[in-house]
């Protein structure tokens, strides 16, 4: 099906069947990219409220990084220019989400602790009584979602080879987990925090993801745990270890990355290498 002959969807209503925010972005625009990816989208679900309740990154945010990596793969192969238009396609994201929404963390944007139980409850207890129209999370994606798409596709196309390679944080944590081209390409735009931003950890969130992916593939239709997850507790449990609990990537490098170029040194040399080996150990 053509993308102009698709039926027009709700934001709101891909939003509350597929139960998470990152879940449901990364369907919407897998779905304008005829990208059908079930497992991929669902392992996203441990993203929501900020990295496993973390109050991190939106996990719209997570969710459309990650749909931009699957279609840069599409279009670019496994290949520099993948890595390229992927970082790009992010950092596009990040810039239109924090013009739509004010913060791109997911605290700041329901003033909502997702690990507090009671929060979460009365939350959800909020917009099933008031109706998701009236929910600031619904509202954000059904607003966001049109210009995500355009901000995506405008860093997914034109795009000139890489020189020198480019490289992604995220990538390499998962290479070394033996992972595929295409999941190592599709979490590419996690670098620096996704699209350079220096925000929480890309090379976490990849790994948790992957960890999750894995999971889903072996119980297709079925849904990570979002409270107290084994797997997510294990992988946060290494990596504050590493580094001494400081969630953004600009503190654990010790600098803010202003290019591509720029991050691809560090990381090629030896830069987060003990970071990432211990991640992609487990």
């Amino acid at each position: 099906m053509k993308k102009d002959q698709k039926k027009q969807v709700s934001p709101r209503m891909v939003f509350w069947k597929r139960g998470a925010c990152s879940t449901a972005m990364c369907h919407l625009l897998n779905r304008e990219n005829n990208n059908d990816r079930q497992a991929e989208e669902e392992a996203l679900a441990i993203l929501a409220g900020g990295i496993a309740l973390k109050g991190q990154q939106c996990g719209m945010l997570w969710g459309a990084s990650l749909a931009c990596g699957i279609e840069s793969y599409q279009r670019h192969g496994n290949s520099n220019t993948a890595i390229k238009a992927a970082i790009d396609a992010s950092k596009n994201i990040i810039e239109s989400f924090q013009k739509r929404a004010g913060s791109i963390n997911c605290r700041d944007i329901t003033n909502t602790d997702w690990q507090n139980r009671w929060q979460f409850i009365t939350y959800m207890f909020r917009v099933i009584i008031r109706g998701f129209v009236f929910s600031p999370c619904f509202n954000l994606i059904a607003r966001w979602t049109p210009e995500a798409l355009m901000s995506a596709n405008e860093g997914l196309t034109n795009q000139a080879k890489c020189k020198p390679p480019c490289v992604s944080c995220a990538s390499e944590a998962l290479k070394k987990m033996g992972a595929s081209e295409e999941d190592t390409t599709a979490v590419a735009g996690f670098a620096g925090g996704i699209g350079l931003s220096g925000y929480a950890c890309g090379a976490l969130s990849a790994v948790i993801w992957y960890r999750m992916l894995l999971w889903c593939r072996k119980n297709p239709g079925r849904t990570p745990s979002y409270f107290n997850n084994p797997v997510t507790n294990e992988i946060l449990q290494t990596f504050y270890s590493q580094t001494d609990s400081e969630m953004l990537c600009s503190k654990i490098c010790g600098t803010h990355f202003e290019s591509k170029e720029q991050h691809s040194e560090f990381i090629k040399n030896g830069g987060c290498d003990k970071l990432i080996n211990a991640l992609s150990a487990l």
